[in-house]
C-alpha cells in the first residue's frame, strides 16, 4: 500500500491585484448574482465566463420548488455560452455569491460537484486550461484550471 498526496495550486489575492480582464470577470459575476432566483436557499450565485472570442457570458442560479429542477450559476452560464457561441472555447470563469443575509460571502465559494464536472467537459473541449476565479468579499482564490478543482475527476484525460 502507498499513500498518494494530491496538491492543488491555489493563489490567494485581492481583487485589485487581478488583471483588468480578471477584475471585469469578477465584477460581472457579482452583478450576475443580483439576477439569481433563489427563494428557497436565499443563496445567490453568479458566474461569468470569458470566451476565446472575447465575449463574456454570465449566469445565475435559478431555483425551483420541484427540486432539483433548478440549476446552478456555473451551468447556466456554461450552457448558455456554448449554445450561443458553439465555436468559442472557455478561457476563464469567475464565481461569486451572496449569502442568506444578503451580503457577499466572506470566503470564496467553489462550484458544486455537478458544475465542476460540466466545466471540466468544456475545459476538455477547449483543449486548454480554463482559469477558475473564486470570489469572496475581500479576497479571491485563483486556480489554474477546472481540472484542479476536481483532481480525481470522472474523465478520459
Amino acid at each position: 500500500m502507498k499513500d498518494i498526496s494530491i496538491k492543488v495550486p491555489v493563489t490567494e489575492a485581492r481583487v485589485d491585484e487581478l488583471t483588468p480582464a480578471e477584475q471585469e470577470l469578477v465584477s460581472l459575476a457579482r452583478r450576475a448574482y443580483l439576477r439569481s432566483y433563489a427563494p428557497y436557499s436565499h443563496f445567490h450565485v453568479g458566474a461569468a465566463i470569458l470566451l476565446d472570442n472575447g465575449e463574456i457570458v454570465t449566469g445565475s442560479n435559478q431555483e425551483n420548488a420541484a427540486y432539483p429542477s433548478g440549476t446552478c450559476a456555473e451551468r447556466t452560464a456554461a450552457f448558455y455560452a456554448h449554445s450561443t457561441y458553439p465555436e468559442a472555447r472557455f478561457k476563464a470563469i469567475a464565481i461569486a455569491a451572496r449569502g442568506t443575509d444578503g451580503e457577499e460571502i466572506e470566503l470564496p465559494v467553489a462550484p458544486c460537484g455537478a458544475c465542476r464536472q460540466v466545466l471540466l467537459e468544456y475545459e476538455k473541449l477547449a483543449e486548454a486550461d480554463v482559469k477558475v476565479i473564486l470570489v469572496g468579499r475581500d479576497r479571491v482564490y485563483i486556480l489554474p484550471s477546472v481540472r484542479s478543482t476536481l483532481p480525481l475527476a470522472f474523465s478520459e484525460f
